[in-house]
């Protein structure tokens, strides 16, 4: 039972870096360079003058009336 709790914190510690440096993993090839492609997919062929007027025209501006 001598240095019992050492032990078992010393791999409890080594297993928690692992899990914490995979979930960071996982988060970032499965999440974040995913939503990093769409978003530069989008903003690729985006107008925003076209989406501006599409809105005025469609009413939701106060300031900008439709014409």
């Amino acid at each position: 039972m001598r240095r019992l709790l050492a032990r078992r914190m010393k791999f409890h510690l080594f297993g928690a870096f692992f899990v914490s440096i995979g979930c960071a993993a996982l988060y970032k090839f499965g999440i974040a360079e995913p939503r990093k492609r769409a978003y530069a997919e989008f903003y690729k062929n985006y107008d925003p003058m076209k989406d501006f007027e599409a809105m005025r025209a469609a009413g939701v501006f106060e300031s900008a009336p439709p014409k």
